[in-house]
């Protein structure tokens, strides 16, 4: 299994933006790639080769799923870790990231000070299965 070192984060939300960029690049150390929209995500992502995509689900002009969708056209996702950002997370719909290619959910809020490992835990389990 590869170090885990690159992280693409997308969300329309400066604050979620600035707070996970803390969370993920001073505290886990990680590169980190953040961008306002999945249109920016779908320019600067194939030069940044993430592997780990960290989306928001609920964004405007192009959500989550979508840009996901859209990155799986210039990209190989194959052992890329998806994972989706939402407030609302629902049973039933977490069925439906899954089947869309997401390995995980996570809830916002988030918690800061955890953020880093607890994408660090989901990695190794994505690699181990």
């Amino acid at each position: 299994m590869n170090k885990l070192e690159r992280i693409l984060h997308v969300d329309d939300d400066p604050s979620i933006r600035i707070i996970a960029g803390v969370a993920l690049e001073k505290l886990g150390h990680f590169d980190l790639l953040s961008c306002s929209s999945g249109a920016e995500a779908l320019e600067k992502a194939p030069g940044f080769q993430p592997q780990v995509l960290l989306l928001d689900i609920m964004m405007p002009e192009m959500d989550g799923p979508t840009t996901l969708a859209e990155l799986k056209k210039v990209m190989d996702l194959t052992d890329v870790l998806v994972l989706f950002m939402t407030a609302k997370v629902q049973p039933d719909e977490m069925e439906r990231y899954q089947a869309l290619g997401a390995f995980e959910v996570i809830s916002k809020p988030f918690e800061p000070m955890k953020l880093s490992k607890d994408i660090q835990q989901m990695w190794e389990t994505f690699h181990d299965r």
